[in-house]
């Protein structure tokens, strides 16, 4: 588009101000402007405004809310048996894929880079990145069959992201089962709903939220290329979390046996005040209820037994149809398809005033942003599945410098996980007074991607770990 048709269009939605500084820019810049603005879906942030901005308390309220139901598949039942050996069968037929949400900096870590690249193994210091490559090679010499990997990223980690993949040789997988693709982005609005200038030349841009993922499966053919290589089921997590499973054929099997279109691990909170989602019913739809948003009352809730009401917290582990993924990304024209709900966040955002061409800093939110959340396809899947699994497992994710959920918290799990697996092998763990393993031990996903690998590979050569060791298990 030239300028003329490009301000044609701004003054149509009220954005002409986007241009206000157009004969001040040179040729880069103003190339830099216009291919901001072409990326903005006006109309969307028109009704997004009208929406979330004109009319904020417009949104949905939470309503009557009850505890949601939870599956467990306990080993040696029928279901688990199933269960599994479906996802094994699907893994094997390659019909799985990975999918990481991996646009997040280091930033509260202290850390410059993506936070894929944090190292966070206790001993051999392996990036979170190599944690789960590992973890899909050893799935593929388990099962024959590669897995491959979907990596999203965002414009500010995106190149980086490439970069270190490639100077890591992909950490022996093939690079082409690894397929990058870039979250969208969304433009800030002032609350009058004019978008803000970052600069002169460039738009207040944000990332669109982890549901963003969806929108951006589609929209760079990630999503056509599921579909040509016969994915049917992905396995999402976040790049944070170093116990996660990539791909657990158990979860999948539980996913694909009860015809779920959308499926989500679950565990107990570990307090009324964790700062983590919880699975609800709202109006028979089964959704996610922020902890900012779940009153206090019902986040202290008890039921008869003293156990916690709202109990099943979101960990961001879950299972998606590649179907379902079709049907939100592409509803049809007579209205009947589903489609993801945007969220408004009230933030601080630095601007250039259009009038004065100052930098403004704000004191406090001064704008609003729009995002999707990953959980809010939930109430749009068929037989949504909640699947129950242990904190000790799954979940410890790597958010805060220190204190909870820090380095130093996921490397403890780590540790406390190697220390389960090799106890339930007969192998005798040091611990401390204060009953944590007195040892510092790692096994390498290579090596055993569960308890029954890993008693399997040690059962004709138990070792022996002694007190203040460091004990690292291979895949050699």
């Amino acid at each position: 588009m030239d300028v003329t048709e490009i301000r044609s269009r701004l003054e149509r939605f009220g954005q002409q101000h986007l241009l206000a500084f157009w004969d001040e820019l040179d040729d880069p810049a103003r190339g830099a402007l216009l291919a901001d603005i072409e990326q903005v879906d006006l109309a969307l942030v028109a009704d997004l405004v009208a929406s979330h901005v004109s009319d904020p308390d417009s949104g949905a309220t939470l309503g009557e809310l009850s505890p949601p139901s939870c599956v467990a598949a306990e080993p040696g039942t029928p279901a688990h048996a199933e269960a599994r050996q479906l996802g094994e069968t699907l893994v094997a037929e390659g019909k799985v894929a990975a999918m990481v949400v991996a646009g997040g900096q280091g930033t509260r870590l202290g850390f410059d880079g993506p936070k894929g690249t944090f190292r966070i193994s206790p001993i051999q210091d392996k990036p979170l990145f190599k944690l789960f490559a590992e973890s899909l090679i050893a799935t593929e010499q388990r099962f024959g069959k590669p897995v491959p990997w979907y990596i999203m990223t965002s414009p500010a980690t995106d190149a980086a992201t490439r970069d270190y993949f490639a100077a890591q040789s992909y950490f022996g997988l093939e690079a082409g089962n690894v397929f990058f693709f870039q979250q969208g982005v969304m433009p800030a609005v002032d609350p009058r709903g004019r978008i803000l200038l970052a600069e002169k030349d460039r738009l207040a841009m944000s990332p669109d939220g982890h549901g963003g993922s969806i929108r951006a499966l589609a929209s760079s053919g990630a999503l056509a290329d599921l579909a040509d290589r016969g994915v049917e089921v992905v396995s999402y997590f976040q790049v944070d979390n170093p116990l996660v499973t990539p791909v657990d054929p158990l979860f999948v099997g539980m996913h694909q046996r009860t015809g779920s279109q959308m499926s989500s691990l679950v565990i107990g909170k570990a307090s009324d005040t964790e700062r983590v989602g919880v699975f609800a019913l709202a109006g028979g739809q089964l959704k996610v209820i922020e902890y900012s948003d779940l009153p206090e009352t019902l986040a202290t809730a008890r039921n008869a037994d003293g156990s916690r009401t709202y109990d099943a917290a979101n960990i961001a582990i879950h299972a998606l149809s590649r179907t379902f993924v079709e049907q939100i990304t592409r509803p049809d024209s007579s209205g009947g398809g589903k489609s993801m709900p945007w969220h408004r966040a009230r933030k601080a955002v630095p601007y250039i005033d259009a009038t004065s061409g100052r930098q403004v800093t704000p004191d406090g939110p001064n704008a609003v942003k729009f995002e999707m959340f990953i959980f809010d396809a939930l109430p749009l899947a068929d037989n949504p599945l909640l699947l129950e699994s242990r904190r000790s497992e799954v979940f410890s994710p790597v958010k805060n410098a220190d204190g909870v959920d820090s380095p130093a918290t996921a490397r403890r799990d780590l540790v406390r996980r190697a220390a389960t697996w090799l106890a339930a092998s007969g192998v005798s763990i040091p611990r401390a007074t204060d009953g944590e393993p007195d040892c510092t031990l790692e096994i390498s996903p290579l090596a055993a991607l569960d308890a029954d690998q890993l008693a399997a590979r040690l059962k004709d050569n138990p070792p022996t770990i002694e007190a203040g060791a460091r004990w690292y298990l291979s895949g050699d």
